[in-house]
């Protein structure tokens, strides 16, 4: 056959149309099934499919097994075309097949055969499938006129994972019967708390937490008393898991029994002052953290003080009652702290305490008068200060006056190229190639994305005779300098950012943040320091000192390599200011852990810029922060990303079908209000009641 004569023969072949003197056309398309190239075996089944020729049916079988996925759903297709309810078991299978195209295929060739296995099929397959399956199964029932298709599988699908969870709490092995119970509890049914209280008493340990968790996702109130039972138990993993119920049913009945565990100074103590802190507001909760604050350990009292003084404070009377003891002079000047200036009258019984023979009772002072930050107490800090350097004198002199080296010396450097008649040489030269190697690909790694390495500086001192604890009192006194702006603070604070003491290094950087833009630039080697808590407390700061730190803080996480999760977190509630949005969405295109937490402050800047790039990142499948993402979306509320957001209504993760949903009630159903109406009955509550708020129903309230 000429070049010609192929080529309008091919045309034909596109066009099913076999003019004269296209001679052998079937046996042409037949030879394609076998070509090397998957474009022609995929475009020779289906010419094939449009002959309709039964005999080809076993050749669209056998091509349902190939590799390629577009030549095993064209195949699907053809038999799809062919109406034979024969491969109805065949395109049951297929639906299981590793690729959601091909599986989609399946699905809508069982709708093309559309008898009552074939739907069986869909609807089993349902719970089983992502999401773009998921969606194309709806579809296919939709298509065989499946009245309320969704409402079916969704339904279907609960039913089974329900009835699944049940079996396996029943007959399961111990670690089986754990993930049942807290599964069951996120169903949210009626029967699933009178399933689960029983539990409560299981001699497992394990189940018995796993029974309070699970009753804890069912949100239903009627378990709090059992709940608040469990908080007597000695076993700590339950005690843990009733303070983590608790906290999601938020219900004031449980508040006697948590300010027990809250100062008691338990493991438990923090869950518990986190489940009273979730209460809602009333005089009863705030005196119980007002009580924390002044009698639990420091972490729990940090977190009740804190919210306190977002509240309006605590009675100042109780906290200077225990503020005359010396017994209790330390929880008195410890409420203070966390109170901050809501606690302003303790500041002149406060400051005489500066000078406090006890270091421990010294510091506290110090840091309470941090936290009230009234500038008139700037000159006792001054001499608390220089009487603090006093007496660390003779404990923090040199040992070596000159500056130790920072390089290595001749014979010890491993960089320096290796003696051939040494013994070793082999050795050290298999070990200088690795890490020459492993150093030049962090350094190209880090050139090509614009980022920093941390670098660790060379100690000042071999040894120090003076302790991180015996330095804590010093440390303190630094950020006062520059928290309270002390004459003189920054020539003051300024040579402490050199120090091998990472505690004092820390109030530096924090001092420093502190005293105007010009020493907020010097601070910011704090943000790349190579100890983390150094890095984390100058996060802190930066964030802190406002919009100037915030962009310094943003300019330098974008730079940064590796984790930078002690960056962000600082800024992670705060509402930055629309220059924040470049180094935002560049978190949210790298796609790494932090990639959901800058999704979400996009969300709360409200910028339209960020649309485009979120709705990028929702159509990669393999995007992490997709429930964040989706969330951002809908507090965006530009109704072009509508459709990206309700695809996510179909999704196999409940978390992310509830957040799809939550983001429509802001972008509006649009047409998804069969999909909403359809995950009213969706197995998770959660799913559910986002569900319902955004068809404007109000979802039942927990018994």
């Amino acid at each position: 056959m000429t070049p010609r004569a192929w080529a309008l023969c091919t045309a034909a072949l596109l066009t099913a149309a076999l003019p004269t003197g296209c001679s052998g056309g079937r046996d042409k398309l037949l030879a394609d099934l076998e070509s090397p190239r998957p474009e022609e075996r995929a475009l020779a089944l289906k010419k094939l499919a449009e002959q309709k020729n039964p005999d080809d049916l076993v050749l669209f079988t056998g091509k349902t097994h190939d590799p390629v996925a577009l030549v095993r759903a064209e195949a699907i297709a053809a038999l799809g075309t062919s109406n034979d309810p024969r491969v109805v078991d065949l395109l049951g299978d297929l639906l299981s097949d590793d690729d959601d195209k091909v599986q989609a295929a399946a699905a809508k060739a069982l709708a093309q055969i559309g008898n009552d296995k074939a739907r069986s099929y869909l609807m089993l397959q349902y719970g089983r499938r992502g999401r773009g399956t998921r969606q194309a199964i709806v579809a296919a029932l939709t298509s065989t006129n499946v009245p309320g298709a969704m409402a079916k599988v969704v339904a279907a699908e609960a039913k089974t994972i329900w009835e699944r969870n049940l079996q396996t709490l029943q007959n399961g092995t111990p670690p089986e019967r754990v993930g049942a119970a807290e599964e069951l509890g996120k169903s949210g049914r009626p029967e699933a708390v009178n399933r689960l209280v029983p539990l409560l008493k299981d001699g497992q340990v394990m189940l018995a937490a796993a029974a309070v968790r699970g009753l804890g996702n069912a949100g239903d109130r009627r378990a709090v008393p059992a709940i608040s039972e469990v908080l007597t138990e000695s076993y700590p993993q339950l005690r843990e898991a009733a303070c983590e119920a608790l906290m999601q049913l938020k219900d004031a009945a449980a508040l006697p029994r948590l300010l027990e565990v809250a100062n008691e100074r338990s493991p438990a103590s923090p869950l518990a002052v986190a489940a009273i802190v979730s209460l809602p507001q009333s005089p009863e909760t705030d005196k119980a953290l007002c009580d924390v604050t002044l009698l639990a350990t420091a972490a729990e009292a940090q977190v009740a003080g804190r919210e306190m003084r977002r509240r309006g404070g605590c009675p100042i009377e109780p906290v200077l009652e225990k503020l005359k003891m010396q017994s209790t002079q330390g929880a008195a000047l410890q409420a203070i702290t966390v109170l901050g200036p809501s606690a302003a009258a303790a500041l002149p019984k406060v400051t005489p305490l500066l000078t406090s023979a006890d270091a421990a009772l010294r510091k506290a002072a110090i840091d309470a008068v941090i936290e009230l930050d009234d500038k008139s107490v700037a000159p006792q800090v001054l001499k608390a200060y220089e009487a603090e350097v006093k007496s660390l004198e003779s404990q923090r002199s040199d040992w070596v006056t000159a500056l130790l080296p920072e390089k290595y010396g001749a014979g010890f450097d491993p960089s320096a190229p290796v003696d051939p008649n040494d013994p070793a040489a082999g050795q050290k030269l298999k070990q200088a190639d690795l890490f020459k190697r492993v150093q030049l690909l962090n350094e190209a790694r880090a050139r090509d994305t614009n980022r920093t390495l941390l670098v660790q500086k060379p100690p000042r001192e071999l040894v120090d005779d003076a302790s991180e604890d015996q330095l804590k009192v010093l440390a303190s006194l630094v950020r006062a300098l520059g928290t309270l702006q002390v004459e003189n603070a920054r020539a003051l604070v300024e040579p402490y950012a050199q120090e091998s003491s990472p505690g004092l290094r820390a109030a530096a950087f924090v001092a420093l943040a502190r005293l105007g833009p010009e020493a907020l630039k010097a601070a910011k080697v704090g943000l790349v320091d190579s100890d983390r808590a150094v890095q984390a407390a100058t996060a802190e700061a930066f964030a802190a000192a406002g919009e100037p730190g915030q962009a310094m803080l943003l300019e330098t996480l974008s730079q940064l390599t590796g984790d930078r999760s002690r960056l962000l977190e600082p800024l992670r509630e705060l509402t930055l200011a629309k220059p924040a949005v470049p180094a935002l969405l560049q978190l949210v295109k790298e796609g790494d852990a932090e990639a959901g937490t800058a999704a979400l402050m996009l969300g709360r800047i409200k910028a339209p810029e960020a649309v485009e790039p979120l709705l990028k990142a929702l159509a990669d499948p393999t995007t992490v922060a997709r429930r964040e993402v989706l969330i951002a979306l809908g507090k965006l509320g530009d109704v072009k990303a509508r459709d990206a957001v309700g695809r996510d209504l179909y999704s196999e993760r409940p978390d992310v079908r509830a957040a799809a949903a939550e983001a429509l009630e802001a972008l509006g159903p649009g047409t998804y209000s069969d999909a909403l109406l359809a995950l009213k009955v969706d197995y998770y509550r959660k799913v559910r009641e986002a569900a319902m708020l955004t068809l404007g129903q109000k979802p039942e309230p927990a018994p």
